[in-house]
């Protein structure tokens, strides 16, 4: 449809919101969805835009997705950068490596990193709007490779006050992958009968009488259906009464009149209009590349309405009339269309080995290594999916089945990599149909394993990882390792028992073998004890502490071969300190190109460790970069457990307005009732929030969700961190007995308290609900064990709570130092609801309470993004610096700034540094 032939009749209401969104001033970025079925007018309305966009001044970027090229890693991304692909250049120097190799444009590519890859995206398209305001538009995004999907999903969740606007439209009511969350959509529905009747009398020959009313109803407000019938009905009136006896689904229907069309036209004319259908390229001029594709053969189906031929080269009037074309053809007829343009384009070898593809029926190992070397050259320009659906082709192109086995084998590897879980599954489960070969078994149903993982699917990923264990064991012990270390992950996910007990089970399998894995490249020296050590720790955090912590700290003077998973461990047993250390050692070797998609849960474990140890901002810094690593390689619980952080500091330092959203985003990406450390996280940080607020009834309500009326915890490992916030909202909300009995039954199960912090939690959880003449025996007893200062917020509660019961016993002068301490942790944390309750106690002991010292909480009026940039702007980062350590476009990073100055009570850049000099001071660790 051309706006000639509609003049955009019935979508006055779609206009005048896109017209809003292109028309200047543009103060802010903006995105929107374009949604709906074929022929409703999605290419008119982003056409428009575009129009009116380059009429108001904007620069226009424009990518179509092409269901021939949905296999070529970055095919759309690059079409929508070409106009602007020497501007890479100016792009920060692993941002340009990242896209050039992408795009294949490197001899000497970087290792794939989509994350690199999208903030490059992000970054060009940041300084091109800065230039000129721009508008990008991305039609049929269900066609777009998920290469390039990715990279603008990524850019458009990150765009803020560009002076730019992303319009995509999808085929369907449901918005394309990375694009499903949180983003504007317009969907457009049919046209009213009237605008339908003013569409039809804007035909060259409208219909009228009985054929008006068929063709109305027919279309049912469709407006490429009132146009095709129409035209169809003028020329054969009958027509109408064929299609009340054959009925068709509008699409099928539509679809069928194209293919008559196609099959009147001259022999010459239906060639070439097949052999454009089979190129569907975007190249400017096809015509002058393929032999036989001429402006003159093609003249008939132009006459015919099919095609349009201009400027930008042979463009079909629809994507349902090419698909119509293509399938109109008989096989032999659409393989040597194919065979024809893959001759063509001999110098694009993956396009060249796809039309070759494309035109193969049979087994044929030449074709099957061309798609292998194709899909190695798209997994090292990061196109997993791509990758993966050549390798899956070239498995059904090989003639014997080892290599149909072998190849699918990889290619479902490769789409792990990708985030696509049920494909993962369908790729392996073909893998076990095909082989009786043991090796290939046992590294299929692993992979399988890991899907179920990523589906969120716990309980059937466990089973499948622990039958994986069990039979390879024997033979592939490292294999068999890796399998009960994914198991036990499991365990710790969702805190049963028993589930914990056959994790436990098959540690103890493997260890009754005759020794670890032989050394090799694979699996390094030391591995196996590093995984013990974590199955260990997941599957009986508490009970075997005493066993493991000093092994922990042993092993921890050699050379670590898995410093993520050994991090990891330490945090789940307490050793703080050393986790936060080693997990940054981890993250410095995660972060080069081509690994970082392996640092999501290394990232995880730090947040935790960071906010277990009063690294409140350092916690936040990590949960930011974990969220760009999940948006980046689709890891949703990577994503829950950063927005859990975010939720939780902003939950103890008074940000209340924060919390619930966050909660709400975490419960929608992950499912609770199989990740129960998550419902364990949630619940606390909820109750933490009313706490704070000083909602005592729901605090308590929230926080004894964490154990059943038996003391059975929620979470093994998780709900005993919140025993001391539980006993805290029971004394407010009057709960004393019933929170007394349910914590002595949840806490007999840990008893004696194994490890310092467990023993300071309890201590302070059973001196606040015991008598008044008692609690000072529990309160007093863990301020003894320097250790406890380990985790400053925890320790600060108590001291708060001990300096309390003090000043009512009226020994004010006890009371008053460790009033003083509590208050300088809580005031360093930023814990503003615990700093104005500790500074009421020291009044109410008649202590004249002073504001700290220099800017006071200059900093504390910052989001944590606006913190972290304005430190590091401080330190004397530009803001192109910035942008590329934190993954944000420098636009982003100038408007945080631009923002952050009035808040921060100074004029510009220069006066940053002392500001930052009298809030943050080295070991702080807010």
């Amino acid at each position: 449809m051309t706006r000639k032939d509609t003049n955009v009749i019935g979508r006055r209401e779609e206009l005048s919101l896109l017209r809003e969104l292109i028309t200047p001033p543009h103060k802010e970025s903006h995105v929107l969805l374009l949604l709906g079925d074929p022929g409703l007018g999605k290419t008119i309305l982003l056409a428009e835009a575009a129009r009116e966009a380059k009429a108001a001044g904007m620069r226009v970027l424009a990518t179509t997705g092409r269901e021939s090229e949905q296999d070529l890693a970055f095919a759309g991304l690059h079409q929508l950068l070409r106009p602007v692909l020497d501007r890479v250049a100016c792009l920060p120097t692993r941002q340009a490596e990242a896209l050039r190799g992408a795009f294949g444009l490197s001899d000497d590519p970087a290792p794939p990193d989509a994350l690199l890859t999208g903030i490059a995206v992000l970054t060009l398209l940041s300084e091109l709007s800065d230039e000129q305001p721009l508008l990008v538009t991305a039609d049929d995004t269900q066609w777009l490779d998920r290469a390039s999907l990715d990279a603008l999903a990524f850019a458009a969740r990150r765009l803020e006050s560009e002076q730019l606007v992303l319009l995509a439209g999808a085929r369907g009511n449901v918005p394309p992958a990375g694009f499903e969350r949180d983003l504007p959509q317009l969907l457009l529905r049919p046209l009213t009968r009237p605008d339908a009747g003013l569409l039809l009398d804007a035909q060259p020959r409208p219909p009228h009488g009985r054929l008006r009313e068929q063709v109305l109803t027919q279309a049912v407000g469709n407006p490429l259906a009132l146009i095709e019938l129409s035209r169809v009905i003028a020329t054969d009136p009958d027509a109408g009464r064929r299609w009340t006896a054959e009925p068709l689904p509008l699409t099928g229907q539509l679809t069928a009149l194209m293919a008559a069309q196609y099959a009147t036209l001259p022999p010459a004319a239906r060639s070439a209009l097949l052999l454009a259908a089979a190129a569907d390229t975007d190249s400017p001029d096809p015509t002058t590349a393929i032999p036989g594709l001429s402006a003159d053969a093609l003249a008939p189906a132009e006459a015919a309405g099919l095609i349009r031929l201009d400027t930008p080269g042979t463009r079909f009037v629809h994507p349902l009339t090419r698909s119509a074309v293509y399938h109109a053809a008989p096989f032999a007829e659409r393989a040597a269309a194919h065979r024809q343009v893959a001759d063509a384009l001999r110098d694009q070898p993956d396009r060249h080995a796809w039309h070759l593809a494309a035109a193969a029926l049979e087994p044929d190992e030449h074709l099957a290594a061309l798609l292998v070397d194709s899909a190695a050259q798209a997994q090292r320009r990061g196109g997993a999916a791509a990758a993966a659906r050549a390798l899956e082709r070239a498995a059904e192109l090989s003639p014997g089945e080892p290599d149909k086995a072998r190849r699918l084998l990889a290619a479902a590897e490769l789409a792990l990599s990708a985030g696509q879980a049920d494909w993962v599954r369908e790729l392996a489960g073909k893998v076990l149909t095909l082989t009786s070969d043991p090796d290939l078994r046992i590294a299929a149903r692993l992979d399988i394993g890991w899907s179920l993982l990523w589906s969120n699917r716990n309980a059937d990923a466990f089973d499948t990882l622990l039958s994986v264990a069990a039979e390879a064991s024997p033979r592939l012990p490292a294999i068999a390792w890796q399998a009960t270390w994914m198991a036990a992950t499991v365990a710790h996910q969702t805190g049963l028992p028993e589930v914990c007990a056959k994790a436990r089970a098959a540690l103890d399998l493997l260890d009754s073998r005759d020794g670890p894995p032989a050394t090799a490249e694979d699996w390094p020296a030391g591995r196996a004890d590093e995984y013990r050590i974590w199955i260990r720790a997941c599957t009986d955090p508490f009970g075997e502490r005493a066993d493991i912590v000093p092994r922990l700290r042993r092993t921890a003077g050699g050379s670590l071969s898995d410093p993520g998973t050994f991090g990891a461990a330490a945090w789940v047993l307490d050793e703080t300190e050393l986790a936060v250390r080693v997990l940054r050692e981890a993250l410095s070797r995660l972060r080069a190109p081509g690994v970082r998609g392996a640092s999501g849960g290394v990232l995880s474990a730090l947040e935790w460790a960071c906010v277990d140890s009063g690294r409140w901002d350092d916690a936040l810094a990590a949960a930011r970069e974990a969220g760009d690593i999940a948006a980046a390689y689709k890891m949703e619980t990577v994503a829950g457990s950063a927005d859990l952080t975010t939720a939780i500091v902003a939950a103890m330092r008074g940000e209340h307005d924060q919390v619930a959203p966050l909660l709400a985003r975490v419960r929608a990406a992950v499912d609770t009732s199989e990740y129960r450390g998550f419902a364990t996280r949630i619940w606390q940080t909820a109750g933490l929030a009313a706490l704070a607020q000083g909602n005592y009834v729901t605090a308590y309500a929230q926080l004894s969700r964490l154990f059943a009326a038996d003391g059975t915890p929620l979470h093994h490992h998780f709900s005993y961190l919140a025993v001391a916030d539980l006993a805290a909202a029971a004394v407010r909300a009057e709960r004393h007995l019933e929170a007394r009995t349910l914590l002595e039954r949840a806490l007999a199960r840990v008893d004696p308290a194994p490890g310092p912090r467990l023993a300071q939690l309890t201590a302070r959880a059973r001196g606040l609900l015991a008598e008044p003449d008692s609690a000072e025996a529990h309160l007093a007893a863990p301020l003894a064990d320097p250790t406890g200062d380990t985790w400053p917020f925890e320790r600060a509660q108590l001291q708060l709570d001990y300096g309390e019961w003090l000043r009512r016993q009226r020994r004010i002068n006890d009371a008053k130092p460790i009033l003083v301490t509590a208050l300088e942790t809580f005031r360093r944390l930023g814990a503003a609801p615990w700093t104005r309750r500790a500074e009421s106690e020291l009044r109410a002991c008649g202590v004249t309470v002073q504001a700290p010292q220099g800017a006071p909480g200059a900093l504390d009026g910052l989001t944590a993004q606006q913190r972290e940039i304005v430190i590091l702007a401080g330190h004397g980062l530009t803001n192109g610096e910035i942008a590329d350590r934190l993954f944000l476009s420098p636009r982003t990073v100038a408007s945080h700034l631009y923002r952050s100055y009035p808040r921060l009570g100074i004029a510009g850049r220069r006066q940053l540094r002392d500001i930052i000099d009298q809030q943050i001071t080295p070991g702080a660790g807010r």
